[in-house]
């Protein structure tokens, strides 16, 4: 009974109704889009960082992160495949060589990255493979390389010439070589896009004379949010073990900072456009007690609880900003699922502008369900500490002045 007097009486006064639904309307699309946009790029910078070369996780010999050289490697064995087989969230995982050297071609240097990698294994965890823009993949038992695209261009390199590495090996041992060129690879980070050398595994340990010798195992995951609890269950299985066990959070602390830095200015500009939901229910409020104060002191006094009506009074509240989210939801979701499959690509100054701060220039959408029901749930909380103000003046309301107003 409560209810339908409830929704009778807020479409008494239909343009106040619609006014108000349209504001918290409004502020629910917006926040729900800003909200997406940021949490999809978010994504998409982990992914651009995480799944193109990092890994979700990495297993490295104790000490290797604090001073990255390859006397700092380890011989993986099978114990060690063994307990990543078993861990059922890992979809993937490829030993490493990693080192400095310099690259040469005619007068053209410049120091690089070199990788060895069991290209298929590779391919699987970072996706290398799709990537090829030039030429063709590597395998695993020829003696070639590929490049980046950005490193290709400064050392004016082409498919079939030949690149030059010089460096130091394993306990100082000189490390030369010389490799046809393969392919060339295009990193939407343009830091990896101007550095990266591949070759396959067993050239790489031949290269710094480190036969057998891994600088890290790279895993891969289904979702980058399990990445601690993996990387903590594989750290009790690791136990005893000189193996260090290393999440994406842990090895791109800027990376998380940048994130946590920029989420906290979106929660503060979504914070903002919930004042503005507040100030719009709060001012039907006002409007509403004012306009129907007669009402109600007649309504006392024909013997209606005080308590029902702040009850009727507060569904009416409910019922406008509840009005006024679902609609927003309801809308919400096509929009930001069309962005999330059709993310919005900058070209332009603004892209090398983007590409300059190692973003790749692309505005995606997130379609995480909390973006939906996280905003039910604070309009809800606005609406109900709002409908203080109406049980304290119904409460303290008489009905004889009531009656004259």
């Amino acid at each position: 009974m409560n209810f339908r007097l409830a929704w009778r009486n807020i479409w008494r006064n239909k343009r106040r109704t619609l006014i108000t639904t349209a504001s918290v309307f409004t502020a629910v699309i917006l926040a729900i889009l800003m909200r997406s946009l940021q949490l999809g790029a978010y994504d998409r910078m982990i992914d651009n960082v995480v799944s193109f070369y990092t890994g979700h996780i990495q297993l490295h010999q104790a000490g290797y992160w604090e001073d990255q050289t390859i006397d700092n490697s380890f011989e993986p064995n099978d114990s060690i495949y063994t307990i990543l087989q078993k861990t059922k969230e890992i979809t993937g995982y490829v030993p490493r060589l990693e080192s400095f050297a310099l690259a040469s071609a005619r007068e053209m240097t410049k120091g690089v990255m070199v990788v060895g990698i069991e290209p298929e294994a590779e391919s699987t965890v970072t996706r290398l493979k799709e990537k090829i823009v030039k030429g063709r993949y590597l395998t695993a038992n020829e003696n070639a390389a590929i490049l980046s695209e950005g490193l290709a261009k400064y050392l004016r390199l082409g498919i079939g010439d030949t690149l030059v590495l010089l460096g130091q090996g394993y306990h100082g041992a000189s490390a030369a070589g010389m490799y046809p060129i393969n392919g060339i690879v295009k990193f939407p980070s343009p830091d990896l896009n101007q550095r990266m050398v591949y070759l396959p595994l067993k050239q790489a340990q031949q290269l710094y004379s480190a036969d057998h010798r891994a600088t890290s195992i790279v895993i891969s995951i289904d979702q980058s949010k399990d990445a601690s609890v993996v990387a903590t269950e594989l750290r009790s299985s690791f136990k005893g073990k000189p193996i260090q066990v290393m999440d994406w959070r842990e090895m791109l602390p800027n990376l998380v900072q940048l994130i946590e830095v920029d989420n906290a200015g979106g929660i503060i500009t979504s914070g903002i456009l919930y004042m503005i939901i507040g100030f719009g229910i709060f001012g039907t409020i006002l409007m509403m007690l004012t306009e129907r104060t007669r009402e109600f002191g007649i309504l006392i006094a024909i013997g209606m609880k005080k308590m029902r009506l702040i009850s009727i009074v507060t569904l009416e509240i409910l019922m406008i900003s509840g009005l006024g989210v679902l609609l927003g939801v309801v809308l919400g979701i096509p929009i930001v699922s069309y962005f999330h499959f059709n993310p919005i690509h900058i070209s332009g100054e603004m892209a090398a502008a983007y590409e300059r701060f190692g973003m790749e220039p692309v505005f995606p959408f997130s379609i995480a369900a909390s973006l939906f029901y996280t905003q039910a749930l604070v309009v809800l909380g606005i609406t109900l500490v709002l409908a203080i103000y109406p049980w304290f003046r119904l409460r303290k309301l008489k009905t004889i002045d009531a009656l004259k107003s």
